[in-house]
């Protein structure tokens, strides 16, 4: 089983492959769009049997397609006011000190390995710009960091279509 939080790389073809045309694709885009929807609606939505589309979602979860379902919660609402992007130049390729802080600040809501000058990118919710600065000094306990105050989100989140 995988840890929490870390993401499943397809090395090859054969699960995206294993989608059975425009049904799939269908239910994909609508669980995307909303997990909550019980099988009797998405069957309605996709013109299909209730076993079969029972079938077919338990198949793209075994094949680990459908990685789970999860909340989508407004960070505002909780108090996190300021979004932001760190970018940290990480001098060194021993990871453990890194993976062990982000265990520790749960603010960090993602973070990835890149390319070029910055070894990382981190997206981070705050309370307050005080708050951010100093999540941004504990992550800048580790290299050099850079941080984006994102101003607002001209698309939040989509539904991602399987490649053909």
């Amino acid at each position: 089983m995988r840890p929490r939080g870390v993401a499943a790389h397809v090395e090859d073809d054969d699960v995206v492959a294993g989608l059975e045309g425009g049904v799939d694709a269908a239910i994909l885009d609508e669980l995307q769009r909303n997990g909550r929807l019980s099988v009797a609606e998405l069957s309605r939505t996709v013109s299909m049997s209730h076993s079969a589309v029972t079938e077919r979602v338990r198949r793209l979860e075994q094949e680990g397609v459908i990685a789970g379902y999860a909340a989508v919660v407004d960070p505002e609402r909780m108090r996190y006011t300021i979004m932001a992007f760190l970018r940290l130049r990480y001098p060194s390729s021993r990871y453990e000190p890194l993976h062990r802080l982000l265990a520790e600040v749960p603010e960090v809501i993602e973070a990835h390995h890149v390319t070029g000058d910055d070894c990382f990118v981190m997206k981070v919710h705050a309370a307050s710009m005080r708050h951010l600065e100093q999540v941004a000094g504990r992550i800048g306990a580790l290299g050099s960091v850079t941080t984006s105050v994102v101003y607002s989100s001209v698309l939040d989140r989509r539904a991602l279509p399987p490649r053909s």
